[in-house]
């Protein structure tokens, strides 16, 4: 099932649910639907166009925000899918400091690699191999990385999240027209 931008009051972006979360928020008028896909969704008795985008009627004041969590999704979205030491497709996360050498489980020791230099690297340092990173890992900042990091993309959200981002973070986010949105299964809603 889709996901679903989902703004405070103030446009700020809050994070990714579901279409049928979404669509109760905009139903029970908590939300309301600034992007639509294009697609209807429809009950017995009424068809609603599936939001993309929405945004809260109400201000939430959220609580201050840790650091980014590191997972799987948003490692690889950091490192935009590809090895960082060959610029292979990543199938695979590495600790630059191998862990039984003392490496930390942390983003700045954390990086996507290639199933292959993940086997070659193996237990050893960088130096030992001769080998070396396009860039430093560094953990990502900003609200953008709140929805980028949950590894769900909507080219549609890209206006909402381009004041919280970098370009290069949202990079995947290609702008696109509502006609040339991906195609999406109808789903029906119960009653």
């Amino acid at each position: 099932m889709p996901h679903v931008l989902v703004l405070n009051a103030s446009y700020e972006p809050l994070g990714v649910v579901s279409l049928r979360r979404a669509l109760v928020l905009v139903l029970d008028k908590k939300a309301v639907s600034l992007e639509d896909t294009g697609v209807f969704m429809h009950s017995a008795t009424s068809a609603i166009s599936a939001p993309s985008v929405v945004r809260l009627t109400r201000f939430v004041r959220i609580p201050f925000r840790g650091p980014v969590p590191l997972t799987r999704r948003a490692l690889f979205a950091r490192d935009g899918g590809r090895c960082v030491y060959c610029g292979g497709v990543a199938t695979s996360v590495d600790h630059v400091v191998p862990r039984s050498r003392g490496g930390q489980h942390a983003w700045e020791n954390v990086v996507a690699a290639c199933r292959r230099c993940n086997h070659v690297k193996a237990d050893r340092h960088l130096a030992d191999l001769g080998w070396r990173m396009k860039r430093q890992p560094a953990p990502p900042t900003g609200l953008a990385w709140r929805i980028i990091g949950t590894g769900h993309r909507d080219p549609r959200w890209r206006p909402y999240l381009e004041p919280y981002g970098t370009p290069e973070e949202l990079a995947h986010l290609a702008p696109m027209h509502h006609a040339d949105g991906p195609p999406m299964a109808p789903v029906e809603l119960s009653a």
